[in-house]
């Protein structure tokens, strides 16, 4: 793949992880609150954000998957992270994100899930994109609403998360969806 991209919104950066997140990223992810509507470990211990890191150029240069940091445009403080994990054979995708608990309720999660949906329809140029949350993480699935995609089911018991089995709600979006828009 090309260099890493950099997206840009009205109040967001959405960048290329660097080292020097691995703190922030520890103590934004390793929120209990965080940890329950996704698959972070918790708790998030030493060493495991450098790993991370570490390992997501491979991903980027594989065309399996891009992971951006979410940061501030103001002051490039690190908000949290969204990616797609990509099927190129079938040029569709799952869209995967979380906000430290200090961001949440700001409309920053849309806005990223907007520019990433962009990003896949563009420069990825997939045709799908779907993203599902579990199904307690009501807040979640308004992200997806409010960036466009439409709710297409639930996915009873389809995940075994910290000891008890999740339901999962699905939302898509095709690229021809997205352009009317």
């Amino acid at each position: 793949m090309d260099a890493f991209p950099t997206l840009r919104t009205e109040r967001l950066i959405l960048r290329q992880f660097l080292p020097s997140d691995a703190g922030d990223l520890q103590r934004l992810a390793g929120a209990k609150e965080v940890a329950a509507g996704t698959f972070l470990p918790h708790p998030y211990e030493d060493g495991v954000a450098e790993r991370w890191i570490a390992g997501l150029q491979q991903d980027y240069d594989s065309g399996k998957a891009v992971h951006f940091a979410v940061v501030l445009a103001i002051d490039r403080a690190l908000l949290g992270s969204i990616g797609l994990d990509i099927a190129a054979a079938h040029r569709h995708a799952r869209i995967g994100y979380w906000l430290g608990v200090p961001y949440w309720n700001r409309g920053y999660g849309t806005e990223a899930v907007r520019a990433v949906l962009g990003y896949g329809f563009t420069a990825l140029q997939l045709h799908r994109i779907c993203g599902p949350h579990f199904a307690g993480n009501a807040a979640s699935g308004r992200v997806l609403q409010k960036a466009g995609m439409t709710y297409e089911g639930r996915l009873r018991g389809h995940y075994l998360r910290l000891g008890r089995f999740v339901d999962v709600e699905l939302y898509g979006i095709l690229e021809a969806e997205f352009t009317a828009r």
